[in-house]
């Protein structure tokens, strides 16, 4: 079994507004990117479980062929720039999709 990591050529997250954040998962290859979403690997379900939150604050999972791209947007637990909040860009949450188990 592979890891996300394995599989893509870019892994990020990023800020969506002060209260929200995107994951992007950007394929090299065409048939790789089109397994990935026929299997439907990233649901709320599983986005929810890496980042220990709520279904619900999953926002949307888009899959964006042009780029051969996955988007997930998920609520930050701390608006940017609040308070105790440690990653004022959201560049450094991305990081938990990097292990995801995934079986192409």
């Amino acid at each position: 079994m592979k890891t996300l990591k394995d599989i893509a050529a870019v892994i990020r997250s990023k800020n969506a507004g002060p209260y929200e954040l995107t994951l992007d998962v950007i394929f090299s290859d065409k048939d790789v990117f089109e397994a990935f979403c026929q299997k439907k690997i990233f649901t709320k379900e599983v986005i929810a479980k890496l980042y220990h939150i709520e279904e619900t604050d999953v926002l949307s999972i888009m899959e964006f062929p042009p780029a051969m791209a996955v988007k997930a947007t998920i609520v930050r637990p701390l608006a940017s720039g609040a308070l105790g909040e440690r990653d004022v860009y959201g560049a450094q949450q991305h990081v938990p999709l990097m292990n995801l188990e995934v079986d192409l």
